[in-house]
């Protein structure tokens, strides 16, 4: 059962939730659940139902696809306060590839069970328009993240990782091993490890064990806009 701030919580961050008739809220309510998540366990993959909705409250969300060699590619992530529809794929008729999701740190989550999202978005259009608005944004991080692959020079991907996580935790100090920088950007770790270190030599960044601490902050910057 909810507990009350479970309930704000919901109010708070979904989106649709001030078009909702008090009948669909309470139904909402009726099917939300509260789920936890150890670091590394699999929420979503080839073989599982469909989750739902996912409203993340603590911790972090890595979606991702396997080529057939096995090779993972993040295509995006998601933290508190962020949601995700694409975990009820199986409602969008369009989504033909298998897509994974893992607990990248101990994550608390709210979610809402797929029969009951698939029945709000065919009965609201506020819900029906909340599925195309997200669905839009989250594609258009998918695209940018193959767009990156396939055409961005590695030490430009990886500076605009590195730069990234800066302004998104508001930190110069990133706390990932060279092995999950590796899968956030479709890469070998061999590879982010030489290129870290290659950064190191510029003296744009210190390496020391499960850290990378950032001291030129403008040097990162140039490489992310390819300034010499």
């Amino acid at each position: 059962m909810l507990k009350k701030e479970d309930v704000k919580y919901i109010e708070d961050h979904l989106e649709f939730w001030d078009k909702l008739s008090e009948s669909e809220r309470q139904l909402c309510l009726n099917n939300f659940v509260v789920a936890n998540y150890k670091k590394g366990a699999n929420l979503h993959g080839a073989g599982k139902e469909c989750q739902g909705l996912i409203l993340v409250r603590r911790g972090e969300l890595r979606f991702y696809i396997l080529s057939e060699e096995g090779r993972d590619v993040t295509l995006f992530r998601i933290s508190q306060g962020e949601n995700c529809i694409l975990s009820a794929s199986c409602i969008l008729s369009n989504i033909t590839f298998d897509l994974l999701i893992d607990a990248e740190q101990d994550s608390e989550v709210l979610l809402l069970n797929v029969e009951t999202f698939d029945k709000l978005a065919r009965e609201n259009i506020y819900v029906e328009n909340y599925i195309y608005k997200k669905s839009t944004e989250r594609f258009s991080e998918v695209m940018w993240a193959v767009e990156q692959i396939l055409f961005m020079s590695f030490d430009k991907r990886l500076a605009v990782f590195l730069y990234d996580e800066t302004v998104k935790t508001k930190s110069n100090v990133i706390k990932y091993t060279h092995e999950q920088i590796a899968k956030y950007v479709g890469s070998a770790r061999e590879v982010v490890s030489r290129m870290l270190k290659n950064f190191e030599a510029q003296g744009i960044l210190k390496l020391s064990r499960g850290t990378i601490e950032i001291i030129d902050k403008d040097k990162l910057r140039a490489i992310v806009l390819n300034v010499s």
